[in-house]
């Protein structure tokens, strides 16, 4: 009966490839030419922040970047580079209400933040202000945190942050600028900070630039006695110029 009811909807909704609408043999995929454009980040890559090094050296590896300058949060991993495909598909869902991407997403950063979310407490978004939120009508974070418990089964806690007070936006704007930014612009509601206290948290993004933003969430959460904070991220800045001072 599963498979009939496969079959018809497979008729009335062809499925086809999320970034270029080639048709496929099954729904939330991409087809084989868009996925050898994707830059998948694969070991080795830094613990801390996640990002592809060149060597393999053994043992837990950290970049002269986290050393110099190491990040609020404890590690961070991120499915891709942000460019090409990876980058229309995450425009897609952020600015084009391309939900159908979630399931495809769900799995990828599930993969790619297993050794985050295997003993983790709390998955959590990246919270929108109100006004931002009612003009887009969904958080694209929280969309993603919430498949990723869906496929784990990790406690999904939206309301694990708040969103303080309005920032400009991030674009444009140099790695310290964006730190000013968002500095303070975030905090653990105090209904939640009994569930935030001794718990280890993933925290989802869409994309990580700088670092900044998710540096602020962190921040707040250990303020409220999360015991360790980790990232998740479906893409990666890696351009040199975003990571300048």
């Amino acid at each position: 009966m599963v498979r009939a009811v496969s079959a018809v909807a497979d008729i009335v909704i062809p499925p086809v490839c999320l970034a270029c609408q080639a048709p496929l043999s099954s729904h939330d995929a991409i087809c084989a030419s868009c996925w050898s454009k994707i830059d998948f980040i694969r070991p080795p890559l830094c613990d801390r922040l996640g990002i592809p090094l060149a060597f393999d050296v053994g043992g837990t590896m950290i970049s002269a970047a986290a050393e110099a300058d190491p990040p609020d949060y404890d590690r961070a991993r991120a499915v891709a580079r942000f460019d090409t495909v990876m980058r229309e598909l995450v425009h897609g869902l952020k600015f084009r209400d391309r939900h159908d991407v979630r399931r495809l997403f769900g799995r990828w950063l599930a993969e790619a933040g297993s050794t985050l979310l295997f003993d983790s407490d709390l998955i959590a978004p990246v919270p929108l202000t109100r006004s931002r939120l009612l003009s887009r009508r969904f958080n694209q974070s929280a969309i993603l945190a919430r498949e990723v418990s869906r496929l784990t089964g990790v406690r999904y806690e939206p309301q694990a942050l708040s969103r303080t007070r309005r920032t400009p936006p991030q674009v444009g704007l140099t790695r310290q600028q964006r730190r000013e930014n968002v500095s303070g612009a975030f905090a653990v509601p105090d209904h939640r900070r009994d569930v935030v206290s001794g718990a280890k948290l993933v925290l989802v993004d869409d994309v990580i630039t700088t670092g900044a933003t998710v540096g602020a969430c962190a921040r707040a959460l250990k303020k409220a006695g999360a015991a360790r904070v980790d990232v998740l991220s479906l893409a990666l800045v890696t351009d040199p110029a975003f990571l300048s001072p």
